[in-house]
């Protein structure tokens, strides 16, 4: 598999909720108990719940509108059956609202983010409303390069966001983007090349965190499952890119996977084993904050969000 030139300029210039204005960062309006405006944010910006010894903190890095989400999703569906799906899932089909989720975990020993988001400042600002700086951060694992999810590694300045961090990313994936020349990945990515390891299937990036090889969105697309206490957690980064239209129809095709055959065969492999094994997830762009389980529906899935179970 090859990711192109046009993958990457399209991974560039029109991400899923990339283009427009972040929700995070213009409050919508909100009424007190006396009728008057004030403002307050649309989406907590955290949340934080224990997987066994594991603490962990998903975090809003953003939040964007996309309108004719039909143009990402389903492309090789018609029209009136995205109309149909969206309607029974009483979710509009003109407009969607997508997430930016990246995760921070705490082991104990280390404190790893997976993923960066769109913008450094949207995601410090989720974790310093955790009560977390960036400067503690002792690991930044990536589950692939796309732009949202390795923009924030810098500072519009170019200084590295998590400045005591050592970085993690598949070999595979380093290697695709590396030979592409891409502007965002030199900017971003290559500056940390030294001081990255490069992991595959099975390899531990700590004690309870485990690599797991989910390629198609991606050419090495790498997704990580948590153990601890009897309970597991897959991050699964852009294994699914939305709860309705990716994971209900696993084979609708998505504008942003660069292998399109790959990328829905991983979505069922992986769906099927969390349904089947009933192991939670945490997706990038999932329904804030991005944790669920899934189970089995008709000839696809369904997204359960987590309510009380970690409590």
């Amino acid at each position: 598999m090859k990711l192109t030139r046009r993958h990457a300029l399209l991974a560039a210039s029109a991400l899923p909720f990339a283009a427009p204005a972040l929700l995070r960062a213009r409050p919508a309006l909100a009424q007190d108990s006396h009728g008057a405006a004030s403002a307050a944010p649309p989406f907590p910006l955290h949340q934080v719940f224990n997987l066994g010894d594991l603490k962990v903190t998903t975090l809003m890095a953003g939040a964007g509108q996309q309108e004719n989400p039909h143009s990402i999703f389903g492309l090789n569906v018609d029209d009136a059956t995205f109309q149909q799906v969206s309607e029974e899932n009483f979710i509009p089909a003109d407009r969607t609202v997508g997430f930016f989720l990246p995760t921070f975990v705490d082991t104990g020993n280390e404190q790893i983010i997976f993923d960066t988001g769109m913008m450094a400042g949207g995601t410090v600002a989720a974790l310093q409303d955790a009560g977390l700086s960036p400067a503690d951060v002792t690991h930044v694992v990536l589950t692939h390069m796309h732009p949202d999810h390795i923009s924030g590694l810098t500072d519009d300045a170019g200084q590295p966001t998590f400045p005591n961090a050592a970085y993690v990313s598949g070999q595979v994936e380093f290697d695709a983007w590396a030979a592409m020349n891409d502007e965002t990945f030199e900017a971003k990515v290559r500056p940390f090349q030294d001081r990255m390891t490069f992991v595959k299937e099975g390899d531990a990036v700590a004690p309870g965190i485990t690599a797991m090889e989910t390629f198609g969105h991606t050419p090495g697309h790498m997704s990580f499952m948590l153990d601890s206490g009897g309970r597991q957690l897959l991050v699964n980064g852009d294994v699914v890119n939305h709860y309705v239209w990716s994971m209900q129809h696993p084979d609708w095709e998505v504008l942003y996977d660069s292998d399109k055959a790959m990328a829905a065969e991983t979505r069922r492999r992986v769906l099927g084993m969390l349904a089947q094994e009933r192991i939670a997830m945490q997706g990038y762009h999932m329904p804030a904050p991005g944790v669920g389980f899934i189970e089995t529906r008709d000839d696809g899935f369904r997204w359960v969000p987590a309510t009380y179970q970690f409590v």
